[in-house]
């Protein structure tokens, strides 16, 4: 879960969150280069004293000046084809579950398991460890199982996210938005409602408990 003045990622729990955080270290090799490459240029026309005013164009220089960012866009390119790729949607998984926005709330929805719908309230702060985070119904995951989610709204536009799994994904009135998530970690993970939905927007946390696959069986089916 994110700390006081952390500016990095949160520990990723999945291998697409793992993939985003090589793929933003690689884009951020790039543009240390393109910092230092167009730094020297910069540093060097102005101590340089030889320039030549009668110069007006140059089809090497353009050409080379053109050709350069484009190798540049072409590194940043296709690493995010192949992420986005591997972020698409698969048809292996083990279970479903649904997941319907209230304001201001969360609903949970085992559907290969035959479990109802469930609410998912926070906390007040005299209940809770971790303020504007703990509810009272957190939805439980069992270990390595590939999930499929089907998310939508019962009011207004929500947000599904928890920034450890790398995953958001919108609840939006009258449409089935789905996503695939898989936990290489257990825990608990926490996050927020992502859209800006009503005066308690700040008040509909996600808390994500990750299991065996044993537990799981034996004290949710």
């Amino acid at each position: 879960m994110p700390t006081w003045s952390s500016l990095l990622f949160q520990n990723s729990v999945s291998s697409v969150m793992e993939q985003l955080i090589f793929f933003h270290d690689h884009i951020m090799v790039v543009m240390v280069m393109i910092m230092v490459m167009v730094g020297y240029i910069l540093m060097n026309s102005c101590l340089t004293k030889f320039y030549d005013l009668g110069m007006f164009h140059g089809q090497s220089l353009e050409s080379i000046w053109t050709v350069i960012p484009a190798v540049f866009l072409l590194f940043i390119a296709f690493p995010s084809l192949r992420l986005l790729y591997l972020m698409e949607e698969s048809e292996d998984f083990d279970m479903t579950l649904k997941v319907l926005g209230h304001q201001w709330y969360w609903s949970y929805e085992y559907s290969d398991l035959g479990l109802s719908f469930f609410d998912s309230y926070m906390l007040s702060n005299k209940e809770c460890i971790f303020r504007l985070l703990n509810v009272d119904n957190c939805l439980v995951i069992p270990f390595m199982t590939n999930v499929r989610m089907i998310v939508s709204s019962m009011d207004v536009i929500h947000s599904w996210t928890i920034p450890s799994l790398g995953v958001k994904v919108d609840a939006i009135p009258g449409r089935l938005n789905q996503l695939f998530m898989s936990f290489n970690r257990m825990g608990l993970f926490f996050g927020q409602c992502s859209e800006i939905c009503g005066a308690n927007h700040s008040f509909m946390p996600i808390l994500m408990m990750v299991i065996p696959r044993l537990e799981f069986l034996v004290n949710w089916i």
